[in-house]
Parts: structure tokens; sequence; C-alpha cells
């Protein structure tokens, strides 16, 4: 279980990265049942971000890894072509990272969107540093 305490750390972590490269971003931190359990919107994020840095975050934590991983099963020619489909909408590029605890169980994962691709995984990959 993620606790509020971890996530609070998520989102100040990704808020530093993003603040440091000068990018506003939406930081959503779901819990392993793929459930809210944190939010970030800095100033200046781009609305339409946030059902992404959400997607983003709740197709890492379905498939408990990271959201572009996904790409490789739904892309075409792939072997679950359209997988984006289901569970009501994914979200298979850069940005969400699913979130360990030392056992290797899923706790949570988080999701990140508001900058350019590249971007959005730099700072998902800061916060999820801090979820140790």
């Amino acid at each position: 279980m993620i606790t509020i305490d971890q996530a609070r750390r998520i989102i100040a972590a990704g808020e530093a990265r993003a603040q440091e490269i000068g990018v506003p971003v939406n930081i959503t931190v779901l819990d392993a049942g793929a459930h809210l359990k944190a939010f970030s919107r800095m100033d200046g994020a781009v609305l339409g971000s946030i059902d992404l840095a959400m997607g983003k975050a709740r197709t890492a934590v379905l498939f408990q890894t990271t959201s572009e991983a996904v790409w490789d099963y739904c892309k075409p020619g792939a072997p679950a072509h359209a997988l984006e489909l289901s569970n009501g909408g994914l979200a298979p590029f850069p940005g969400g990272i699913s979130l360990f605890a030392p056992d290797g169980t899923v706790i949570g994962a988080v999701g990140v969107s508001g900058g350019a691709v590249p971007q959005d995984l730099e700072i998902a990959q800061a916060a999820a540093a801090a979820a140790a």
C-alpha cells in the first residue's frame, strides 16, 4: 500500500524536477488499485494533460510496468493490437511508471504529462525515485 507521505514525496520530487527544467506538469499518484492517492497541477500546466497524467499512471499500474512498455503489445502488428482500447482506454506512451515495495509488490504508479514526451518521462523517473 502506498502511503500519503510517500505520495507527497513523489509529487514533490516530480515538481522539483519539473521546475529545474522549466516545464509545468500534472502529476498523478495512484494506489495499486488504480485509485487516486495524490495529484498536483502545477501553475501553467496544460489542462488537457490532466487526463493524460491519470491515464499514464493507470496504464502503468494496471500492467505493472511503464506506460511506454505497453505500446509494444498494442502497436499495429503487435500481439495485442488495439490493447490501448481496453480497460476504458490506456495511455501507452512515456510518463507512467509503476511503483514497487521492497518485496516487489506493486504499490501504485506515478503519471506525468504536460511537457514533451521525453520531459514527462524524465520528471516521472525523478518522481518514482522518491518512492523508495
